[in-house]
């Protein structure tokens, strides 16, 4: 493995095309929504052993396995989509399995086979330690030598990977505010998000692990059913959450992204603005594919440019003039902060 390459940022953003268009490079092993999906409890204390950490890697997401079991699928959720033997009703869909692996093979199943055969034999070392492992593995197994992984909602994880990854290199992938923070408004993921930061501030608590079956009593009706097995989709999806919500979810994002990007040097991180990619496809992959240290080959930026959807951009100005100006304002903390980055 050459390198170690983490995109992040808030989602929303063309990231999820930005995976498939490094999948489609022949050097680049995508590893598409890895950390949301093996989360935390694939970073314990300590040591593990092979076995410990597969079984990290395994055991599903309980989140995103309520969501499917409450008909709240997220578009994201690959293995869905085509499903093979695991499902969230029956045995669990395993963590690598919802959206890393399919992204990468067309038998989800078999590879994960290959993969759990060959890590529970692996000695007993810190997680870091086990994930670059992994990544190796796949890389002998893909023939790559790049490893680019790209999480939504993920500005939050980018301090704790610099200090597992202390020599990987950091990207972060911003769009335009409003019309941000408008598809998160429409994304089940994120109005889940908003929900359940809302369960969060009224309980006074930083994490779901303080959550104690009091706190739970007093949440009201349209809160509590969201930390069942199963609830009804309707309050997610029928919630009335303001634009300027997640106006203010967005502002705040991207200026955590834009204060740790600010604290790195200055050949371990650089940025992305979707606008960007949208207006100049061939110079932002190059620009992007010397970053993670790659060729940008003609072929494979042909290939890209293909991938970018242009009808998202500008899309905030199909709102009604009240909320549009409601929802630029909510997002124009995070647009002063970008304004003022520092060029990378």
């Amino acid at each position: 493995m050459r390198s170690l390459t983490f995109v992040f940022g808030t989602g929303r953003s063309g990231s999820t095309a930005l995976s498939r268009i490094l999948n489609a490079h022949p050097d680049v092993l995508s590893l598409n929504e890895y950390m949301a999906s093996v989360g935390d409890a694939a970073f314990p204390e300590g040591t593990l052993s092979g076995a410990q950490f597969w079984q990290a890697l395994f055991r599903p997401a309980p989140h995103f396995e309520r969501m499917i079991r409450s008909g709240l699928p997220l578009p994201e959720f690959l293995y869905t989509r085509r499903p093979g033997r695991y499902s969230a009703r029956t045995t669990g869909i395993p963590a690598l399995s919802l959206m890393v692996l399919p992204h990468l093979t067309d038998d989800p199943d078999g590879l994960l086979d290959e993969l759990g055969a060959d890590v529970v034999r692996w000695p007993e070392r810190i997680a870091a330690e086990h994930h670059r492992a992994l990544f190796g593995l796949l890389c002998g197994r893909f023939g790559r030598t790049a490893v680019v992984e790209r999480s939504g909602y993920s500005t939050g994880w980018a301090p704790g990977l610099r200090d597992a990854f202390p020599d990987a290199r950091f990207v972060h992938m911003f769009r335009d505010g409003p019309d941000c923070a408008l598809s998160m408004s429409r994304h089940p993921g994120y109005r889940t998000i908003l929900l359940l930061r809302e369960i969060k501030e009224r309980a006074g608590i930083d994490s779901f692990s303080e959550l104690t079956p009091e706190h739970v009593r007093e949440l009201p009706a349209h809160l509590s059913p969201l930390l069942a097995d199963r609830f009804d989709p309707a309050l997610v999806r029928d919630r009335d959450l303001p634009l300027r919500r997640f106006g203010a979810l967005w502002s705040e994002l991207v200026t955590d992204g834009t204060e740790f990007l600010a604290r790195l040097p200055a050949d371990r991180g650089t940025t992305l603005a979707y606008e960007d990619l949208l207006d100049k496809p061939a110079g932002e992959l190059t620009r992007l594919a010397e970053f993670i240290g790659v060729d940008p080959e003609p072929r494979w930026l042909r290939t890209a440019s293909a991938l970018l959807d242009h009808t998202r951009r500008g899309s905030a100005r199909s709102l009604p003039a009240g909320e549009l100006a409601e929802l630029t304002e909510s997002c124009a903390a995070g647009m002063r902060v970008l304004r003022e980055r520092p060029i990378r």
